[in-house]
């Protein structure tokens, strides 16, 4: 009998050392596997890009977005050693193409090139088809500008005082454009409106190309707008630059009054940038952050962006995470006095 149970209590040691032993084993399977993931992992974060980088700008071809992306496309393209394209997704205000790329797979290929009308539209709007902060990770802003404050040749006015003082004597006769409700152009005028406490009939157009188209007709009076919308038109004398909407004397336009020379505390700043979607590893956000602020750095680079009305504007991609953060109360505060809705 003790024979018996001692043959089974060895028989129990071995097949617990068995099981023991096998457990040892699976558990350093299961960590050869983690380190090996981590491993390909890591190299395939060292390796980005492996094949072309995608920028989908949420507006047609011509606008700032579009001649920006492609600009900072080719000189990614250079930095990274891959083709970077420009994919234009027009629609909504800009939403369609941006959902697109909130959408996508996190991994670096796919950008969007967004402006501050991304927050702008976040202010006004409660079903946007993406959060404007959850649903990207901010990568890069590329450059910043005022806008220009231009009137139809027919309006008797060629400064921001001249300006001030003409829709003082006709509130409500007259009427501004913007690209759109909810839109950066809006914005910026119902700012200078309830700062100067006058009032002037808001259009908004599908888009800045019929707005301007007739602002130089003289249908409406007044658009603010950026230097690549209004420069043209400017230079070739169909409209009349009044005013720029920064703070200080610009080099964009250094001929040009800031309107806050009669409106003290106005001020108004595009911004443009590139956003990837959350999730994108932070190795590869830093590695395109590093590449498009080196690219701003380059003279050409701003000679390019001046003459377009803007100016570089590298910065970490925290603090652009940040700006984008810090502007949506900002102008939901704006949208609630001026009763700025997309209706």
């Amino acid at each position: 009998m003790n024979q018996r149970l001692a043959a089974a209590a060895r028989s129990r040691l071995l097949c617990g050392a068995g099981a023991r032993a096998d457990l040892r084993a699976l558990a350093f399977l299961i960590v050869c596997l983690a380190t090996a993931t981590a491993v390909a992992t890591a190299h395939a974060q060292d390796a980005y890009p492996n094949r072309a980088v995608t920028i989908v700008v949420p507006y047609p071809p011509g606008g700032s977005n579009d001649v920006f992306a492609r600009r900072v496309a080719r000189s990614l393209a250079e930095a990274l050693g891959q083709a970077v394209l420009v994919d234009n997704r027009p629609g909504a205000s800009g939403n369609i193409g941006t959902a697109m790329v909130a959408k996508a797979v996190p991994d670096g290929y796919t950008l969007a090139a967004v402006s501050s009308s991304m927050v702008t539209n976040a202010a006004v709007q409660s079903t946007l088809p993406f959060d404007a902060i959850r649903s990207f990770q901010p990568v890069a802003m590329l450059a910043r500008g005022p806008f220009v404050a231009a009137v139809a040749n027919d309006v008797p006015v060629r400064n921001p005082a001249e300006l001030l003082s003409w829709l003082k004597a006709n509130p409500g006769r007259f009427n501004y454009a913007s690209s759109g409700l909810s839109s950066s152009n809006q914005f910026a005028t119902e700012m200078f409106k309830a700062l100067s406490r006058t009032f002037i009939v808001h259009v908004p157009y599908r888009g800045m190309g019929p707005a301007v188209t007739d602002l130089v007709s003289g249908q409406v009076q007044l658009l603010l707008a950026s230097g690549p919308s209004l420069l043209p038109q400017i230079r070739a004398g169909r409209v009349r630059a009044v005013g720029i909407t920064s703070a200080r004397a610009s080099p964009i336009a250094p001929d040009l009054l800031p309107l806050a020379s009669v409106l003290p505390g106005y001020e108004f700043e595009l911004w443009w940038g590139l956003l990837a979607p959350a999730g994108t590893p932070q190795a590869i956000i830093e590695r395109l952050n590093t590449e498009v602020n080196r690219s701003l750095g380059a003279s050409e680079m701003r000679q390019f962006l001046l003459a377009e009305g803007a100016l570089p504007a590298p910065q970490s991609a925290a603090q652009f995470a940040t700006t984008i953060a810090r502007d949506i109360p900002r102008w939901q505060k704006l949208a609630r006095q001026q009763s700025i809705s997309m209706e």
